[in-house]
C-alpha cells in the first residue's frame, strides 16, 4: 500500500464486500466507494430498509435482519452469514464503516484470508466508537480513523466524507420561512427538546414540514406532520425548505449537504434519554468547526439560528472538480 495515497484501501479495485449498517454508516460508505472506482460485482451487506432499496439500486446487495443499538447477541449472528457469503466467490477485499455489525463481518472476512478494512465514522472526532476499540483487538485489519489527529498506532488517516463541502452566503429568503424539522428515524429514543424550542421561536406555520420518528406528539403541531418519510418525500421536503433543522446524525447530514442545504443540527444527549451516548456533540463540534451547518443543542434552538442558516449554501468541492473543464 502507498504511504504518499491516503485514499488507497488494499485490494479495493477489484470485487469488494461492503458491509455496514443503514442510515449514516451507509451513507459514509457510499462516499467512500464513489473514490476507489469499486468492481461493479461487489457485494454489498446491510439491513433493508427504504434507504438501502434506494441509495443501493442496481448493485449486488445481501440483506441481513435489522441490528438495534447494544444488541451483542444479533450481532454475533452476522459473522456465520458473511463467513458463508465469501466462502462462495472471491473478494479482493472488505470495507466498512460500521456500526457494530463490522466487528463480526470483518473479523469472518479476515479469517477468510480477504484484506478488511474499518474506516471509523466521521462522527468519532476524539476518538475511536465503542466497535473500533474491539476493532483493535482483531489482528491484521486495516485500521482507518477521518480525523488525522488522532492518528496514530494502528489507526492511519484517511480523508473526510466530509472534506469537499464548504458554505457560503446567500440572499435570505422571505419569512414567513419554509422550515422542514426532521428527527431521523432512530427507534426507542424521544426528540421532544427540539420540537419544544422550535415552537418557542414562533417560526413554525402551515408550511412547515416535520417527519418526527418516534417523538409522535399528543398536540397539534402546525403544518404537515409525518412519522416517517420515503427517502424520495424526505428529499423533496428539504428541496422545498428554506431551513431544514435536524438531527446530528451523519446520514441525514451527508444527504443534506449533498444537496447543497446548509443544515441546522440539533444534538440528541443522553441524558435527556434521546439517545444511547453523546457522540452526536462530536459531529455538531466538527460541523460548527468547518462551517458546514450550524449545530446546537436541541433545547437551544433559536429564532437566530434558523434565521442564520436561511443565508447559507452549501457547495461540494468534489462535484466541481469533477465537472467538464475544471483544472484544480
Amino acid at each position: 500500500m502507498s504511504e504518499s495515497n491516503p485514499l488507497e484501501i488494499r485490494g479495493a479495485g477489484g470485487k469488494s464486500v461492503l458491509v455496514c449498517s443503514t442510515g449514516g454508516h451507509l451513507s459514509e460508505l457510499l462516499r467512500v466507494e464513489s473514490r476507489l472506482g469499486i468492481h461493479e460485482d461487489s457485494l454489498w451487506v446491510t439491513f433493508d430498509t427504504p434507504q438501502s432499496r434506494q441509495e443501493l439500486e442496481g448493485r449486488r446487495v445481501h440483506h441481513l435482519p435489522y441490528v438495534g443499538a447494544r444488541d451483542p447477541l444479533s450481532v454475533l449472528k452476522v459473522g456465520p452469514v458473511v463467513r458463508s457469503l465469501v466462502r462462495s466467490e472471491q473478494f479482493s477485499a472488505a470495507i466498512s464503516t460500521g456500526s457494530s455489525i463490522a466487528l463480526t463481518a470483518l473479523a469472518a472476512c479476515a479469517m477468510s484470508g480477504i484484506p478488511s478494512t474499518f474506516i471509523e465514522s466521521v462522527c468519532r472526532v476524539h476518538g475511536p466508537s465503542t466497535t473500533g476499540r474491539l476493532m483493535q483487538r482483531i489482528p491484521g485489519l486495516d485500521l482507518r480513523t477521518q480525523h488525522a489527529r488522532w492518528a496514530g498506532g494502528r489507526w492511519k488517516p484517511y480523508p473526510s466524507v466530509l472534506e469537499d463541502f464548504q458554505s457560503e452566503t446567500v440572499l435570505p429568503a422571505q419569512e414567513p420561512l419554509r422550515i422542514f424539522v426532521t428527527l431521523g428515524t432512530f427507534q426507542g429514543y424521544r426528540f421532544d427538546s427540539v420540537i419544544d424550542a422550535f415552537l418557542a421561536t414562533g417560526l413554525a406555520n402551515a408550511d412547515t414540514v416535520w417527519q418526527l420518528g418516534d417523538t409522535s406528539r399528543d398536540d397539534r403541531l402546525p403544518g404537515t406532520v409525518h412519522d416517517y418519510m420515503s427517502p424520495a418525500d424526505f428529499a423533496q421536503a428539504a428541496a422545498e425548505a428554506d431551513v431544514v433543522v435536524a438531527h446530528a446524525g451523519v446520514g441525514t447530514l451527508l444527504e443534506l449537504l449533498g444537496m447543497g442545504i446548509y443544515p441546522v443540527q440539533v444534538v440528541r444527549r443522553a441524558a435527556r434519554k434521546e439517545h444511547v451516548d453523546d457522540h452526536q456533540t462530536e459531529i455538531a463540534e466538527y460541523v460548527n468547526a468547518t462551517g458546514i451547518g450550524i449545530a446546537v443543542d436541541g433545547p437551544d434552538l433559536t429564532a437566530d439560528v434558523i434565521r442564520y442558516a436561511a443565508q447559507r449554501r452549501i457547495v461540494d468541492g468534489k462535484a466541481v472538480r469533477n465537472t467538464v473543464g475544471y483544472r484544480g
